[in-house]
């Protein structure tokens, strides 16, 4: 049983095809794979660079909150991504890490990869903690 199996999934989550591959509490490192759909692409065929963005925020948060055995979620207040190759549709997989989780902000970073392994998007992210419990306030 993982700290996700407790809360239904978010709906841009199941949009992303978000699929929990491996997490390492200890470690603060997380594996999850997305569905990069045709209808992410742009006109060139390739997966939109915010829908890239999108997967690669919904890694890093994802990182903090198993972590945190889901005692916390992220709010990112701040992202820089950098697109390295063209996404083609398709699976992708990101990897995210916590850099530093303090009181407040967690730093995270993360990559997206293709099927082949080749990273195609890497991102940094600083991000608000909020207490899970919160929500149903």
């Amino acid at each position: 049983m993982t700290p996700f199996d407790a809360f239904p999934p978010p709906p841009c989550a199941t949009l992303l095809g978000w699929t929990l591959l491996d997490h390492d509490p200890r470690t603060g490192t997380i594996r999850v794979g997305f569905d990069g759909r045709a209808q992410f692409a742009n006109p060139a065929g390739f997966v939109q660079g915010g829908m890239l963005a999108a997967m690669l925020d919904d890694t890093m948060g994802a990182a903090v909150f198993a972590a945190t055995d889901g005692r916390l979620y992220t709010v990112t207040i701040g992202m820089n991504v950098s697109f390295l190759a063209p996404a083609r549709p398709g699976r992708l997989v990101g990897e995210g890490r916590i850099v530093q989780l303090g009181k407040t902000v967690a730093f995270t970073e993360g990559s997206l990869s293709g099927a082949d392994g080749r990273v195609l998007a890497r991102a940094t992210a600083h991000a608000r903690l909020v207490e899970t419990a919160r929500l149903a306030a």
